[in-house]
């Protein structure tokens, strides 16, 4: 995915908030493989998602971070 504000492709935390919050379906099943891959992106995502959990609105951070707590335990 190209983010608007990044120069880089990495899943940094501004990476992992810009694929949830605008990013397709192509670009989650990417950051799925990222995360498959590389478990210590699990940490990052539930970091990201916490910051807008208190939004009962933002409903794609809820699903991502049921996703993450899911493969955390």
């Amino acid at each position: 995915m190209l983010h608007r504000h990044l120069t880089h492709q990495q899943f940094t935390l501004a990476a992992i908030d810009d694929v949830i919050a605008r990013g397709k379906r192509r670009d989650w099943a990417e950051l799925r493989r990222a995360v498959l891959q590389a478990p210590a992106l699990l940490e990052k995502v539930l970091r990201v998602c916490l910051a807008h959990i208190a939004d009962p609105y933002a409903q794609r951070y809820h699903f991502w971070k049921h996703y993450v707590e899911q493969h955390l335990t």
